[in-house]
């Protein structure tokens, strides 16, 4: 959806929808690559059924990448798409659909902005070729080596990834090819389906993913706690899942970062912009160049959970004493419908709502205050309800005036700000690179210089200050640009070049179709940098806004600029603002019901304000039935400019070229970007004409027979194909319909018992691979597919009546999923235990703080008065000689005595040390008598080797631990811990007590583990029984003691095995 920065917005005020996913990576094993098994359960916490792929997202970052080269070829195109789908199913590991979607041909509606993007896309990558080629000359002629320039077919057009052309066609073949592939070796998706809907089937991607979810649920048989995970980037997503009111709803994408870098896209080097690129020579990697540079960290994917957002919008939406039942669904669809005026791909934003100036926050508040009085909510089921928009429109009207005025005084004081920032750089740059202060600071020619004191220290002290102080950086940044100018500066560089520059300028500015306030200096400059293209917004000669919101009359100017019609026109403002609510009424049907036509659109290029929505309560909602989308090739003449006519069948290019060609003004050779108050030229408004469809039929009409018969087939609209492998329960059912020769226009329901809860029809397809039979690899270097055990057909959704409108309900059996967020009525009991969700689901690890721990974070007899312990002197335990020695005295002498490094003396009574051992000690090395010898490192994060020998003894301590005599047993153990987290552990009572040698197990918060070898006894006097964990073995054991539950649990298949504490 068309709001740049709605998911930033989004995860700044709802920080906690976001996770991290955590992913298996490939393992090498003697330079063999071990993959991943995604059969194996989910290291999420999760599983999910269903995974659908928005594949438009996959495909424009694998085929023109931003963050480093781009592919040599198609193939290597195709081979990244594949790379980033197993990377996605490796993550996300759905058990039951695999729904991959590429956008088809889109709603007309849709097609202006696809026609706006395409024209711009084109218009850039025109003017980035010249400039290329003129950064290229001016290197060249100052004797840089550079490396060959790229034939002008080799620059890949992104254009091509529309329904229709050849690059898509063979996209679908070699999709087709790949889930053979994934289906036919890999265990992971041995049990799942796979749906494909190619380029030829209409529609959006993601609303056919939303179009087959609905359809679905609408089922009687349906599961209402099915785990959904969708992977798309755009806004428009979250608003989509909502809709669905399904409980389990999860959205995978890449993680932004911003300012990641960017190779030069003339050396292929990073680390500088086109415009900066000196032709240096390219670093070699390896002995022989024969290592690939590296191309930056590789992205990250997070989760998007959609049922942490619905917790959210549970407490903001909180509406108490409505007049009306209140129902969380019915707000969260009005919150849905707010945010569609902030922006989205159909329609323009209104004037008045900028996200960035916290648009949603406002229409949220209004909405709270003017739901009183609507009586009811605003939308049902996809239908809005126009007489209470109207009110809210209505209550924004009247604050759009101090909307406009606080938005200019705002940006008026941010370029204040940036203006005197500007000039403090550039007087800092006036200035000697170091001046000397103090004493022997500069002084007036002619004055009396009092004598220096201290000259010594002074000098230091001017050293210090030169150390850290801001010249040192003021004088590199000097040498640095003084060296870029110098680098700049052609030797072969003539007046002539320089007046035939100025001129190309002069003649752009005077073309009929430029103005100074339209055109974006940025868009005709792709090598500036972003900083660069600031300049409309710093320099002072910026254009002027003729139309001036933050003045009175600033409506009358608004439609005279826009729009070209008269102040006094009222009923052409009205018309518009009609156009306008049907709009806001298509859209939000198109996300909760489907396309409700294919023919409607705005026909507009800007939008009303929203006081000019008045009396559109009776407007009807209701839209052209039985409507028919474009076919692909006639969308392609939709949407292209005349620069992309390779993509387009040779016969109907004339069409785009010919001056004499009935729809010649439909392909502008350039065009007019209105700003419209913004600050960067693809945030501006690209004046196209509109396409009319029926010239545009009329004119391709008698073109149709010269059509070659592949361009034929790529010109109609197809079906999702479902493959299941050999082993499913549907795999005879589909084999079924080959053996007994169905036509292949004949529809076969499919039995949900026998496709895990799914419903639809099926027909034979034509690219249906037989049993044991062979399917050759599209891509030069795949291995072919032999011995195939995937049968394939054509899939088509379940029907429904046109009148039938899906209810936007919470199903009744629905469950919802553990609260994430910390809910506001617990008691002090209840939020002391609280236990937050930190990734996908809750953690099943525990951890104690054993004896070592407490001594080492003196909790043991802690007093909160006094902020020490009994232990708090105690020099916490450490590798590398870490602890110091004590005198042999009593515990109370040496409790608040402090440490001697150099007694090397054993210790007595209940005392710590590092002695000889005496009664009741502690002996870390020396030699052990009585008393053990021992070396006590038992706290979370390190590991020990400890020897027991003789006999130890630990009781009669007064504040220790009480009434506990261990004696006789021998010990010899190997212990290791770590801990992940902080928090409270496990303090030993006189009820129950329980003791171990495992250094290990002790740590200082949750997620604490202890790991052992060796067998170890246990004694537990509260529950007077005997305890033993068998670690050769790995045998489990349970057992309760005062402060919990614990659980031994081998599992280790070495024969080592692992105690959990908890």
């Amino acid at each position: 959806m068309g709001v740049p920065a709605f998911f930033r917005w989004l995860t700044k005020k709802y920080p906690s929808v976001i996770v991290h996913c955590i992913e298996d990576k490939q393992q090498q094993v003697d330079g063999t690559e071990i993959p991943v098994d995604s059969s194996q359960p989910n290291p999420n916490g999760v599983e999910f059924d269903n995974l659908y792929l928005d594949m438009n997202g996959i495909i424009h970052p694998c085929t023109h990448p931003e963050d480093k080269p781009a592919p040599k070829n198609e193939d290597e195109m195709m081979i990244a798409i594949f790379e980033c789908i197993d990377r996605l199913f490796r993550i996300v590991r759905p058990r039951k659909v695999l729904y991959m979607a590429i956008d088809g041909v889109a709603p007309r509606a849709k097609m202006n902005q696809q026609r706006s993007r395409r024209f711009r896309a084109s218009k850039e990558s025109t003017e980035k070729i010249k400039e290329m080629d003129r950064i290229r000359e001016d290197l060249m002629a100052r004797g840089c080596e550079l490396p060959p320039p790229k034939p002008k077919e080799d620059h890949f057009d992104s254009n091509c990834i529309t329904p229709g052309t050849p690059f898509m066609d063979r996209l679908s073949k070699c999709l087709h090819y790949y889930v053979h592939d994934r289906l036919n070796n890999d265990p992971g998706w041995k049990g799942i389906k796979v749906i494909l809907s190619d380029a030829n089937v209409p529609g959006e991607g993601e609303h056919k993913i939303m179009d087959y979810i609905r359809r679905q649920r609408a089922q009687p048989d349906h599961d209402p706690n099915t785990s959904h995970c969708l992977c798309g980037a755009d806004a428009d997503l979250i608003m989509l899942a909502l809709a669905t009111h399904e409980p389990n709803f999860t959205i995978i994408r890449e993680e932004f970062k911003p300012n990641k870098p960017r190779p030069c896209e003339i050396c292929n080097q990073v680390g500088h912009e086109m415009k900066d690129c000196l032709g240096l020579e390219k670093e070699v990697c390896g002995e022989h160049d024969e290592i690939a540079a590296p191309s930056g960290s590789e992205v990250e994917f997070i989760f998007v959970r959609i049922n942490v957002l619905r917790e959210y919008l549970e407490k903001e939406l909180q509406m108490p004493n409505l007049p009306f039942k209140y129902d969380l669904e019915r707000a969260v669809d009005d919150w849905v419908f707010m945010c569609f005026f902030v922006g989205n791909d159909f329609l323009p934003h209104l004037p008045s709502l900028e996200i960035r100036e916290g648009a949603i926050d406002r229409l949220v508040e209004l909405y709270k205050k003017t739901v009183y009085k609507t009586g009811g909510w605003l939308t049902d089921s996809g239908v809005p309800d126009l007489t209470r928009v109207q009110l809210i429109m209505s209550d924004l009207g009247e604050v759009e005036d101090d909307i406009f005025r606080n938005r200019h005084s705002t940006e008026q004081r941010m370029k204040a700000n940036r203006k005197r920032r500007k000039q403090q750089d550039a007087n800092c740059y006036n200035r000697p690179a170091f001046i000397p202060e103090g004493q022997f600071a500069p002084v007036v020619i002619g004055s009396n210089p009092s004598p220096v004191q201290q000259a010594r220290q002074e000098a230091y002290q001017m050293r210090v200050n030169g150390m850290y102080g801001s010249s040192d950086g003021r004088s590199n940044r000097d040498a640095a640009l003084a060296l870029k100018s110098m680098l700049r500066e052609s030797p072969g560089a003539s007046s002539d070049s320089k007046n035939s520059s100025d001129g190309n300028a002069s003649e752009s500015a005077g073309h009929p179709g430029y103005s100074s306030s339209t055109a974006s200096p940025s868009a005709s400059s792709p090598g500036q940098s972003p900083a660069m293209k600031r300049k409309t917004e710093d320099s002072d000669d910026e254009a002027n806004d003729e139309v001036r919101l933050w003045e009175d009359g600033f409506k009358d100017r608004y439609y005279e600029s826009k729009f070209d019609v008269g102040a006094d026109n009222f009923e052409f403002r009205a018309e518009v603002a009609r156009q306008y609510v049907r709009g806001l009424s298509w859209v939000l049907r198109y996300y909760y019901q489907g396309c409700a036509s294919w023919k409607w659109y705005f026909p507009y290029h800007y939008a009303p304000f929203a006081s000019d929505f008045l009396n559109v309560g009776d407007l009807s909602t209701e839209f052209e039935k039985a409507t028919v989308p474009f076919n692909p090739l006639e969308q392609l003449m939709g949407v292209f400019p005349a620069a992309s006519r390779s993509h387009v069948p040779e016969p109907w290019t004339i069409l785009m070229t010919d001056p004499e060609s009935p729809i010649i003004d439909f392909y502008p050779e350039d065009f007019q970007i209105d700003l419209n108050g913004k600050k960067f030229a693809w945030q501006g408004v690209a004046l196209l004409p509109f396409v009319e469809e029926g010239r545009l039929k009329e004119a391709l009409k008698p073109l149709h027979d010269k059509l070659t018969e592949e361009e034929k087939r790529r010109n109609v609209r197809g079906d999702d194909r479902l493959y299941i492998r050999k082993g499913h329960s549907g795999y005879d059912f589909l084999v079924g319909l080959y053996e007994n020769s169905f036509d292949k226009n004949e529809e076969a329901p499919i039995d949900a018992t026998l496709f895990q809860g799914a419903n639809g029809f099926v027909l034979v397809s034509e690219d249906n691979v037989p049993f044991k039979g062979a399917l050759t690899s599209p891509i030069r270097g795949q291995l072919d597919i032999v011995e195939n055990q995937v049968a394939c057909v054509r899939y088509r959704d379940p029907k429904y009546d046109d009148d039938y409108v899906f209810p936007a309900v919470r199903l009744s059996a629905a469950v919802d999923p553990p609260k994430v967020l910390k809910p506001g009525d617990l008691t002090g009991e209840q939020s002391r235990n609280w236990r937050p969700m930190v990734g996908m689901a809750h953690s099943n690890q525990r951890a104690s703080l054993g004896a070592s721990g407490h001594r080492i974070m003196a909790h043991e007899g802690y007093d909160r008065r006094e902020r020490h312990g009994q232990y708090s002197n105690m020099a916490p335990p450490g590798g590398n000689n870490s602890y110091v020695q004590r005198h042999e005295r009593s515990y109370q002498q040496n409790r608040n005595r402090p440490y001697d490094a150099n007694d090397r003396r054993g210790g007595g009574g209940n005392s710590y040390n590092r002695g000889r051992g005496g009664y009741n000690s502690w002996n870390n090395s020396g030699s052990g008598g009585d008393n053990s010898r021992s070396r006590d490192y038992g706290y979370g994060g390190g590991s020990s080797q400890g020897n027991y020998g003789g006999n130890n003894y630990r009781g009669n301590s007064d504040s220790n631990q009480r009434g506990r005599n261990y004696g006789g047993n021998n010990y010899s153990s190997q212990s290791y811990g770590y801990t992940t987290a902080s928090g409270s552990g496990y303090t030993p009572s006189s009820s129950s007590e329980y003791d171990s040698n495992q250094q290990g197990r002790y740590g200082s918060g949750p997620n604490s583990y202890g790991y052992s070898s060796g067998s170890t006894s246990h004694s537990q006097r509260g529950d007077r029984q005997d305890q033993r964990n068998d670690r050769g073995t790995g045998r489990r054991q349970e057992g309760y003691y005062s402060a919990g539950y614990f659980t031994g649990d081998g599992n280790n298949s070495s024969g080592s095995g692992s105690r959990r504490y908890q």
